[in-house]
């Protein structure tokens, strides 16, 4: 079992399919959603009545007392919520396990991870469970398991899909952080993309929905393309299969009309340094959490619950504590210039490509990989070229680039000018015509 689901709504999801099904016989009109299922992720997007853990086992009890506004929209569009999948405590790691839940597994392989934190709504996708599910990125909590699992998931650009985070309606700015689709092909993504955007009020950074035909961007060829990548952005480590398949990929790009160019972000900064910036902001972010949930929900994290939390999401919380109001600052700075970098390599390409991760999907038993390609690694986000983006607030799409001998998914990922994700979108549906994923899915029922 890959254990993706922390809760199944079965009965009001029955209930709500026989309410589909007469809507059709009667005539009514439908949604662009209509009757389809839709697994939500159990952090940050709350459904009324059912329980939101956030995979911690203080939470274990707590129920959402009403639907957040992403959900509002997928249920207005028709969609159907058919559970909440498994997350990290509070998503603070790229993997997904929690004492509460348990362990969520790459249905390619049941030994190895999910990814994470967005590793159940990956996971329940990739055995067939649900063919849309929803996600949240701070760090890389969509791609990270759309790369593990095989499937295509998309951080839109930052403030295109509203987040009405409460009691802190500004938490999303640092690292920026974005709810976003997931599904197995990129034409169901933009569906779902296009439900879930346009401004709303409870959103500070919220935009106005751009004119954008996301479904009709997933048509275009690969010919009017323009590309620059850089497998691994020149700063990380990489094992050499995860290469050898983005460089494969952008020869076929290449080879269907596509315009390629080899483009390295000018950062300015290493590896470590940038990535203790993305740290300083997700860090503090997971320090204001205790207040957040006793203010939400009473219950007191940090006096009365601490000894039940996870090593490493209380380590998180002690360092983001510890930070100082110009140390965050600084990272800000640093952000700048890979924003900046990125910019001026997107001034010259409608998008640029490169890995999702650093090695295909490890062993679900360890925190993650000491060393990549030799080169020691932080073992919790050494591997993850994510964040990178995080910092920076485009959209970036990862899709499956490949698969390894031991038939394990390689994720690409394809960044977009903010606001331009029709040529993510677009990006991403000429490597699915390329390089097909659907005929590798494991068997359904798998989980």
């Amino acid at each position: 079992a890959v254990n993706a689901f922390t809760y199944r709504r079965e009965d009001d999801a029955y209930e709500a399919a026989r309410e589909a099904e007469r809507a059709v016989e009667e005539g009514h009109g439908l949604g662009p959603l209509h009757g389809v299922p839709v697994a939500i992720k159990d952090l940050d997007t709350p459904v009324e009545g059912a329980p939101m853990t956030c995979g911690s086992a203080p939470l274990a009890d707590n129920v959402a007392e009403e639907d957040c506004l992403p959900v509002e929209r997928l249920k207005d569009a028709g969609a159907i919520v058919v559970g909440m999948t498994n997350v990290p405590e509070f998503g603070h790691k790229g993997t997904t396990d929690n004492p509460l839940h348990g362990t969520t597994v790459t249905p390619f392989d049941t030994d190895r991870i999910a990814g994470g934190s967005s590793g159940g709504s990956a996971a329940a996708l990739a055995a067939g469970m649900t063919p849309l599910a929803i996600g949240s990125d701070a760090g890389g909590s969509i791609r990270i398991p759309a790369s593990a699992c095989g499937i295509a998931g998309l951080m839109p650009s930052f403030g295109l899909v509203p987040f009405d985070a409460r009691p802190d309606a500004l938490e999303a700015h640092s690292p920026f952080t974005a709810l976003g689709p997931m599904a197995r092909s990129v034409e169901d993504v933009a569906l779902m993309l296009d439900v879930l955007v346009g401004w709303d009020a409870s959103d500070p950074f919220s935009v106005p929905a751009p004119e954008a035909d996301y479904v009709g961007a997933t048509r275009r060829g690969a010919d009017s393309l323009s590309v620059g990548y850089s497998p691994d952005l020149g700063i990380f480590p990489m094992e050499d299969i995860v290469r050898d398949i983005v460089e494969e990929v952008v020869t076929e790009l290449d080879a269907a009309g596509a315009s390629v160019t080899p483009s390295e972000p000018a950062f300015g900064h290493d590896y470590e340094t940038m990535l203790a910036a993305w740290e300083e902001g997700f860090k503090l972010l997971l320090s204001s959490l205790p207040e957040k949930v006793e203010q939400a929900t009473g219950i007191d994290l940090w006096g009365e619950h601490r000894d039940e939390l996870m090593d490493q999401f209380v380590a998180y919380i002690e360092e983001g504590l510890d930070q100082s109001a110009a140390e965050f600052k600084r990272a800000d700075m640093v952000r700048t210039d890979v924003y900046d970098a990125v910019n001026d390599v997107l001034a010259d390409n409608d998008v640029f490509v490169t890995a999702t991760l650093a090695t295909p999907p490890f062993d679900a038993d360890i925190a993650g990989p000491t060393a990549v390609d030799g080169h020691p690694v932080d073992p919790y986000f050494g591997w993850p070229l994510t964040w990178v983006f995080n910092l920076t607030g485009h959209p970036v799409l990862s899709v499956p680039a490949g698969f390894t001998d031991d038939g394990l998914p390689v994720g690409l990922q394809i960044v977009g000018q903010r606001f331009d994700d029709e040529t993510v979108l677009a990006a991403g549906t000429a490597i699915e015509r390329i390089r097909p994923w659907d005929d590798h899915y494991p068997p359904a029922g798998i989980a």
